[in-house]
């Protein structure tokens, strides 16, 4: 674990409550732990309680369990997690995922239906014309134990025409808050291992 998690790392860390997601950079590695330096406060975290921890390496995005030993203020010292797995080499997890959405744009509405998506963006295929240059405001359903609903803007960046019509389309997200970043991250690792599993 030493050689995967290094000093000044950016580590997304999810506790059981995603509300309370939060994330820092590594200012210490040691044996059997390492020091967490918080961007916020460490609200709804608490000692000996596992939280999901997410960091980009040099080998992909690296993904594991473990829990603060000590909290002092913004200063966490992490246990060593038993064990890790890696979810992909890109930046973010990918994952598919068949829906049919409505985007939005000056009061017209366009259906899509997505491939899949990232906490980056999106890849869908449509009928309609959507311009490159426009930000489509859509809602993204993310099913599961709290079927949340992410509400962010969707800006394409490359549209192929089909030889059997209608367009592909994939594109960037846009978020209202980091928070629905994170959110969007978790769910895609999860779903990731999840599929990985059956």
């Amino acid at each position: 674990m030493r050689e995967l998690v290094v000093e000044n790392q950016e580590i997304l860390m999810i506790p059981q409550n995603f509300k309370f997601a939060n994330k820092g950079k590594v200012t210490a590695v040691r044996a059997g732990d390492f020091t967490l330096e918080l961007d916020y406060e460490p609200d709804g975290i608490l000692e000996n309680t596992y939280c999901e921890f997410y960091t980009q390496t040099s080998h992909g995005k690296l993904y594991f369990d473990s829990y603060a030993k000590e909290i002092n203020g913004k200063t966490l010292i992490i246990a060593s997690p038993a064990k890790h797995k890696f979810l992909q080499r890109r930046q973010y997890t990918r994952i598919k995922y068949i829906h049919d959405l409505d985007l939005k744009l000056d009061n017209t509405s366009y259906k899509v239906s997505t491939l899949d998506i990232s906490a980056g963006g999106m890849k869908i295929v449509t009928d309609c014309k959507l311009d490159i240059d426009a930000s489509y405001d859509f809602q993204l359903p993310l099913f599961g134990e709290n079927n949340t609903v992410i509400t962010c803007k969707f800006q394409p960046i490359r549209i192929e025409k089909k030889s059997e019509g209608g367009y592909t389309v994939s594109g960037q997200f846009v978020y209202d808050s980091n928070q629905d970043k994170m959110l969007v991250v978790q769910y895609c690792a999860k779903r990731n291992v999840e599929i990985k599993n059956k």
